[in-house]
């Protein structure tokens, strides 16, 4: 199977999510107590149990769909699963911004990343990129 780049706009824009979201899971992956402080969030106590779930949960899918994306950009089932994934994080945090009292530039800010990222992937699939 050759490897190919893309070469199109509507080719580099999932191209790119993938990219984003692969170094984003091997950040969590790699260095999650970092990551964590990060999002001024801490392990509690000796008990160093929390960094599994970062690296589990909040760097493999990440990191997995993002590669399979980065290999398969030109598919839209890949682009629709990348996409998808992120526009729920958005939507996620746009919920904790609205019902944790989380309302901080950080999480907006992050808000705008996860959504730029999400319509990165999906606008190719619904034809919003010309071509």
């Amino acid at each position: 199977m050759p490897i190919t780049l893309p070469t199109t706009t509507v080719d580099a824009l999932p191209f790119a999510a993938a990219c984003f979201s692969i170094l984003y899971g091997l950040f969590a992956l790699f260095a999650p107590g970092t990551f964590l402080r990060m999002a001024k969030l801490q392990p509690i106590g000796e008990r160093r149990v929390g960094l599994s779930e970062i690296r589990g949960s909040l760097a493999g899918f990440p990191l997995g769909v993002g590669l399979a994306t980065l290999f398969f950009f030109d598919q839209p089932f890949t682009q629709m699963t990348l996409g998808t994934g992120w526009l729920f994080v958005a939507f996620g945090r746009l919920v904790s911004i609205l019902s944790d009292d989380a309302s901080t530039f950080g999480n907006w800010l992050w808000l705008l990343v996860n959504l730029i990222v999400a319509g990165a992937c999906l606008a190719p699939v619904f034809g919003l990129v010309p071509a």
